[in-house]
């Protein structure tokens, strides 16, 4: 013990010891300071030390341009891109992945609702995925752009705050979209940027962009001349369409919610027979079950092995109406509509039929219902967010392009206990949706131009309707169709050749080894010019279905570009009136009991007789009083337009011509053949 007593401690040890002590003294006082300095006011009982002025990491500063701007800012920035297979030497049509991304900002005053940017891809770009956007009018990934670029519009996030209503918060300000996708040609180094960038919400004005490298902006302004309505709604006011669909959610729960889908025609002359809607689930939503309407396919199997699966583990998905995230709804037939368990709904179960208003105004709506479950992270009664890219066609209709939803102030409907009193969805958007004029053959109904005065009749054109389904290595699809005699209409196109080479042989006409293709139209309508005097001129309308269903309600439209309709007189076989929605535009309709246009049949013997068109007909007057040096074989009077059910027809690119010699001013022969299958037809 002695010795341990006396023993001493070297200095050094001693010093090194102290300095450890210290250290770690100093280190817990600095912990303790940091603590009570983020939760108590600056100042208080910390004297001067450090941790009084300590504040969160500054964020990267954003770039002069988007400091400078006082608009909207969008911005586009090439991230990078890789080389895909296959590997040509074709520099031209070399595949490249490429990622980037667009960048929206409210530096304005006024909050943006419902953002669109166009964005002018130009090098054939094949978009595979957008994050924080939708593509609008896209049909599902991937979307082929083309050379004509694309819109965006925001989803989730639609709107943008100002940053004087967030304090400043980049969430809730601005908004950031990750593309993927796949572009062709422009071999490293050079950038593959679009043409251009713009806000597309009205209102704004947008200089060029400035481009640098890789990086593109522009800053929108409000332009000072728009004089925007004056918005009394918490959200955007609802929109005209030619078609509407409004998406109602009237019940809300933590894990489901039911919606109420209802369809609005505003066109005088749109028209869906049999529709079918499709629309995109954007998070992993699916379809318990419905009323008013059903899916094509219910296949559990989706959900069974899919992320609704290993969620809803005890979940009996064989109930489930359908787990597809691009569902296909269609309306439900007649004679389901006072079902109970799927039908009962005003305005459902017409077998896919809505009418323009024109026809009969209740018959222009339906409606439909649906329970919808949702998954995580949207487990809350008010995380409610509606389906993207819809779509809807009908068999023989025009087509319809439409936007993205757009939220608008709840709908409100009669209060269903029968009291003086409304009720409100919990929340609603609209999808406004347009007709398109269809492309070069892509139309679904074709007409042909026939006149007294001229031996030939001017058929529909060749792949009027598309010739995607034959074999264009045995006919011309880009040919001219051949000159026919007027009997020649009352064939299918298949029996129509002998009668062309005859035709063709007879009149001294070019007839070429490799044969125009057919129109492949389901519909066809004859317009021939009948009769020409100094009062007065007629014309007849001949409808041919070649299809193998018939058409109830039938209607179609004829609109002149010249003088011709103000002369029109009457319309003898069909109901016939003049459109005031429409310029120059007369609507006709069959009879009461002959509303009903026939599917094609058998010939008398099919072994030998060609198949027949269901066919109605009707001729037209006018009167010249009203319509002095009209010039009707010059083209007035033939229509600009014409419209079967709600789809415009192909026209003809050229006018009958006249024949030499003397004609009767009544085509006798197309008459009597007209007359003879009408009286036929009708026994």
């Amino acid at each position: 013990m002695k010795n341990l007593t006396g023993m001493k401690i070297p200095w050094k040890v001693f010093t090194s010891c102290l300095a450890l002590l210290l250290i770690f003294s100093n280190l817990h006082s600095c912990k303790a300071q940091d603590y009570i300095d983020g939760n108590t006011e600056k100042g208080g009982g910390g004297g001067s030390g450090a941790g009084d002025d300590t504040e969160e990491a500054a964020p990267p500063a954003p770039p002069p341009e988007q400091q400078n701007c006082n608009g909207i800012f969008v911005a586009y920035n090439f991230i990078s891109r890789e080389k895909e297979y296959p590997h040509l030497k074709n520099v031209t049509a070399q595949a490249w992945a490429f990622k980037s991304t667009l960048t929206v900002l409210n530096a304005g005053k006024d909050e943006l609702k419902s953002w669109k940017v166009f964005v002018h891809f130009h090098h054939d770009e094949v978009l595979v995925s957008t994050d924080g956007a939708v593509v609008v009018d896209g049909e599902g990934f991937p979307i082929k752009v083309g050379k004509n670029g694309t819109r965006f519009a925001g989803f989730p996030q639609s709107d943008l705050k100002t940053a004087i209503d967030t304090a400043g918060d980049e969430t809730q300000i601005s908004t950031k979209v990750d593309i993927k996708g796949t572009m062709f040609g422009l071999k490293p180094p050079k950038v593959p940027m679009p043409k251009t960038i713009r806000l597309d919400n009205p209102g704004y004005k947008c200089p060029a962009p400035k481009r640098k490298v890789s990086y593109m902006h522009v800053c929108c302004k409000r332009d000072p001349k728009y004089k925007p309505k004056i918005i009394k709604t918490k959200f955007l006011p609802r929109q005209y369409g030619d078609l509407d669909f409004t998406y109602d959610v009237l019940q809300a729960f933590e894990s489901n919610y039911m919606a109420q889908v209802t369809i609005n025609n505003n066109h005088p002359l749109g028209r869906l027979d049999h529709w079918n809607l499709t629309w995109e689930w954007m998070r992993n939503e699916f379809i318990y079950n419905m009323r008013g309407a059903y899916t094509h396919i219910k296949d559990p199997s989706e959900c069974l092995y899919g992320e609704q699966g290993k969620y809803y583990k005890d979940f009996d998905f064989a109930q489930v109406m359908n787990c597809q995230k691009k569902p296909i709804i269609a309306d439900l037939p007649a004679e389901r509509a006072n079902d109970e368990k799927i039908g009962k709904l005003p305005y459902c179960c017409r077998n896919g039929s809505i009418m323009p208003t024109i026809i009969n105004a209740t018959k222009s709506r339906s409606i439909f219902q649906l329970t919808v479950y949702k998954l995580p992270p949207d487990l809350n009664r008010t995380a409610l967010n509606p389906p993207q890219n819809w779509k809807i066609e009908g068999v023989l209709n025009g087509k319809y392009k439409c936007g993205p939803p757009i939220r608008v102030d709840p709908t409100q409907f009669p209060d269903p206990s029968g009291l003086d009193a409304i009720t409100t969805a919990v929340a609603s958007w609209q999808v406004t949706c347009n007709i398109t004029k269809p492309k070069p053959k892509q139309a679904k109904c074709c007409v042909s131009f026939s006149a007294f005065y001229a031996d030939s009749v001017v058929p529909c054109n060749t792949c009027a309707c598309g010739c995607d389904d034959i074999d264009t290595d045995k006919c011309n699809p880009n040919a001219r169709a051949l000159a026919l005699p007027p009997e020649a209409l009352l064939y299918p196109f298949a029996n129509r050749t002998a009668k062309a080479r005859a035709w063709a042989q007879m009149k001294h006409l070019p007839y070429p080894r490799k044969l125009p293709c057919p129109d492949n139209c389901g519909v066809s309508i004859n317009w021939h010019v009948d009769t020409d005097y100094k009062t007065g001129w007629t014309a007849r309308i001949t409808l041919f279905n070649w299809d193998d269903f018939s058409f109830e309600d039938w209607f179609t439209a004829i609109q002149f570009k010249k003088k011709a309709f103000r002369g029109y007189e009457n319309v003898y076989s069909f109901n016939g009136t003049k459109l005031p929605q429409l310029k120059d535009t007369i609507f006709m309709q069959g009879l009461p009991g002959l509303n009903y246009l026939v599917k094609e049949v058998n010939g008398t013997n099919p072994s030998k007789d060609p198949r027949v068109p269901g066919k109605q007909q009707s001729v037209i007057s006018f009167l010249k009083k009203h319509t002095p040096n009209i010039n009707i074989a010059g083209g007035d009077g033939f229509p600009a337009r014409v419209v079967f059910n709600g789809e415009e027809c192909a026209l003809p690119t050229q006018f009958p011509k006249r024949s030499g010699g003397n004609r009767s001013s009544v085509g006798f022969l197309p008459a009597i053949l007209f007359g003879l299958l009408t009286f036929v037809f009708f026994q």
